[in-house]
């Protein structure tokens, strides 16, 4: 059982964690500033869904065995890569419409809380930093390893919703205003398709 000085430290350091630049939490606010703050808090659900399953890994010594494989880190980045290109083409090639009448259908909950959850699963780099992150909060003077573990990743998946939706709910706001004019429009979708297709690249060349 966590100590409740080391839970309020391990909530504090993570949700500073979640404020930082990252493509978990860029892919949030874009996704917010194109499509809404309902979009983006879909897509921030999503990525904790991906947390529970990394944390499970963690909890049942599955992720240590993923990192030790070079060849499924590889495989794993490649499949992330090519989501985050998918997605930048779309971007790219989205229609642009300042009314309700000629604006496309949006996509639905479901596909947006699957965008997340994909998003997540995909990046092993996430794999490697609750490798490298959590166990540092973790004593066996405390009992068993596995439920500090589970208690360390809902505490940590509660710091990403706090996070994250700050972001989403912020970066809707300001795309409320963008989404009025064709030509910001044009320039955000333009915009997104260049973060997505950077963050593909960023993901495509990492190292472990």
């Amino acid at each position: 059982m966590l100590s409740l000085e080391t839970a309020v430290s391990f909530l504090g350091i993570s949700i500073l964690l979640g404020l930082s630049p990252g493509p978990d939490n860029v892919f949030v606010l874009m996704q917010s500033v194109m499509q809404g703050r309902r979009a983006g808090m879909l897509v921030v659900l999503g990525l904790c869904t991906g947390l529970v399953v990394h944390t499970t890994a963690i909890a049942m010594g599955l992720a240590a065995v993923f990192a030790a494989s070079a060849m499924a880190f590889t495989v794993m980045k490649l499949i992330g890569a090519a989501y985050l290109l998918y997605l930048a083409y779309g971007a790219y090639h989205a229609p642009v419409s300042t009314t309700d009448e000629q604006r496309p259908p949006a996509l639905s909950g479901r596909q947006l809380y699957l965008r997340g959850i994909v998003m997540n699963l995909t990046n092993p780099k996430v794999v490697l930093f609750f490798l490298a992150f959590l166990p540092q909060f973790v004593s066996a003077e405390r009992g068993a390893i596995a439920p500090q573990f589970f208690q360390l990743g809902g505490i940590f998946i509660l710091a990403t919703l706090l996070a994250f939706g700050s972001i989403a709910w912020f970066a809707a706001s300001a795309g409320q205003r963008l989404r009025r004019s064709a030509s910001a429009q044009r320039w955000l979708n333009r915009s997104a398709a260049l973060v997505f297709a950077g963050l593909a690249a960023k993901l495509a060349f990492s190292q472990r």
